[in-house]
């Protein structure tokens, strides 16, 4: 990715330090953006709002949105490596890119983004949704509207998940961001309200729509990091799909204990993850990304 020398976002919160060493000073931009609606009723095309699913109802806390499924293995290691500073710029970067990116598409269709932040942390957090180690994996809490990471994470990406490359890291935050923007749309309020009436068969197979949605969310961003801004080189959007296809829930009950539990998944399999952030990256709108119309996901 050829992220170096670009703008990183001002809506970093890095905690790493509060546990010890140095905190890394996060360059400023452009302030978050809020109040005023929406304004985007009806762009989404849903079978109805009753059918808008939060994110995985089995995550180790039960209010965490998004992220938390990708290792039960995962140790945090040590944060304050020159490594780890570099990598802390570099998710700035992109940031700041999903912000440009949403800021546009609300701005095109009547609203504004209010922009999330993002928490670094090292070990375990605190959050409105309740407290988490690193190995809940990278999530999103919609009750404070912020996106958490350990950055040790993304070596466990790469070494355990094989799936390393910078592009693969930015995937995984832009999925992040697309549960910020399915809460924005109302969508996790409203899987809130009427989860308690599902079964857990129910709940998972309506969070996999949700969360191929933030694949396919994520693949909007992708779309014009490449065709706009210039980020993307040859092979990038190849880690993308290997991410996505490293993280499938198939590939992973496969590889945890040898057999997979179809009913158990919640969020997606490897093609489905696959398929559907290309979707998003090749049509680069929000109405291609209706995984709850879907007859095949």
């Amino acid at each position: 990715m050829r992220w170096k020398g670009r703008r990183g976002s001002s809506n970093i919160d890095d905690r790493r330090g509060r546990s010890g060493g140095p905190r890394l000073r996060m360059p400023r931009g452009r302030r978050a953006r809020t109040g005023g609606g929406i304004g985007l009723t009806g762009l989404i095309i849903v079978a109805g709002v009753a059918w808008l699913m939060g994110i995985n109802p089995l995550t180790v806390l039960s209010q965490l949105d998004g992220g938390g499924s990708y290792s039960p293995d995962f140790q945090s290691q040590a944060p304050q490596s020159a490594a780890n500073d570099e990598t802390a710029q570099f998710v700035s970067v992109i940031l700041a890119d999903t912000e440009d990116t949403w800021s546009a598409i609300f701005s095109d269709l009547g609203g504004d983004y209010p922009e999330p932040t993002l928490v670094l942390f090292s070990g375990s957090v605190s959050s409105a949704c309740g407290y988490a180690s690193a190995a809940t994996g990278p999530f999103y809490c919609a009750a404070d509207d912020k996106l958490y990471i350990d950055l040790s994470f993304y070596k466990q990406l790469a070494d355990q998940l094989n799936a390393p490359g910078d592009f693969a890291q930015a995937y995984v935050l832009a999925h992040e961001v697309g549960h910020h923007i399915q809460n924005v749309l109302g969508i996790l309020p409203e899987f809130h309200k009427i989860r308690r009436t599902l079964s857990k068969t129910e709940a998972n197979a309506l969070s996999v729509r949700v969360e191929l949605q933030a694949d396919c969310f994520a693949g909007i961003w992708a779309h014009y990091a490449a065709r706009q801004r210039g980020f993307v080189e040859a092979g990038d959007i190849d880690e993308a799909l290997n991410a996505a296809s490293r993280i499938g829930d198939d590939t992973l009950q496969l590889e945890a204990q040898g057999y997979v539990v179809p009913e158990s998944f919640n969020h997606g399999t490897s093609e489905q993850r696959a398929r559907w952030f290309r979707k998003g990256f090749e049509a680069g709108a929000i109405d291609a990304c209706d995984t709850f119309k879907a007859a095949q996901l």
